[in-house]
């Protein structure tokens, strides 16, 4: 569970400590990947300093943001189904589903922490290299903030409903692949239910688990 410690705050850490210089808007299915970027993390942000129970470690309270204002903007079903490799495949729709949802949730309980750390952290956004017909492109970012500067990178797709966020890497490590190992050792030993179930319990704990600050 260590790594998965390390490697989730990506998904807070990087969507949320990415401040942009632009007032907040709602982003639409025309909007630029890295402008995408800086209008969801600057509508979070005022968010959570708006609210001193998010600030506080509120679960449900952080749920509810990130359903809002970060999920929309995010493919988990092709984060799960790259963090699977090829168990994606043997996995039912059903179960796929589940496995979306669930890991998911998990993101959203073991990371809300990082939402109650949120201060003064800046982000300088690399210039946007891609051409117009790309499909696929990387926003390069680096946060700023107490000790050394973090690398931190998002790769999006584009999708008819506009730019989706689906992995993210921090200092060299790809969101999932680091999660690929701990999927297949679960799915060895278990099997694709057996990975749902580990999920599934691990969002139990984590729902009943006190904040922490």
């Amino acid at each position: 569970m260590k790594s998965f410690k390390k490697i989730g705050s990506f998904i807070f850490a990087g969507l949320l400590f990415a401040i942009g210089t632009v007032f907040a808007q709602t982003p639409d299915q025309s909007t630029p990947p890295d402008a995408l970027i800086k209008m969801v993390v600057t509508d979070v942000m005022a968010t959570v300093k708006a609210d001193p129970e998010i600030q506080k470690g509120n679960i449900p309270k952080i749920v509810d943001l990130v359903e809002k204002k970060i999920v929309p903007y995010t493919d988990m079903r092709r984060t799960t189904e790259m963090a699977m490799g090829p168990n994606w495949k043997k996995a039912t729709p059903e179960q796929q589903a589940q496995l979306s949802m669930e890991f998911k949730n998990l993101l959203i309980r073991t990371y809300s922490g990082a939402l109650s750390q949120l201060r003064d952290q800046t982000v300088q956004f690399k210039a946007l290299r891609a051409a117009p017909d790309d499909k696929e492109v990387v926003v390069k970012t680096v946060v700023l903030g107490r000790g050394d500067p973090v690398p931190l990178d998002y790769r999006l797709e584009k999708t008819a409903n506009g730019w989706k966020v689906y992995d993210m890497n921090i200092m060299g490590v790809w969101l999932v692949e680091a999660y690929r190992n701990q999927f297949s050792n679960q799915i060895s030993q278990n099997g694709i239910e057996g990975l749902v179930k580990f999920l599934q319990d691990r969002n139990k704990q984590l729902a009943t688990a006190k904040p922490s600050n």
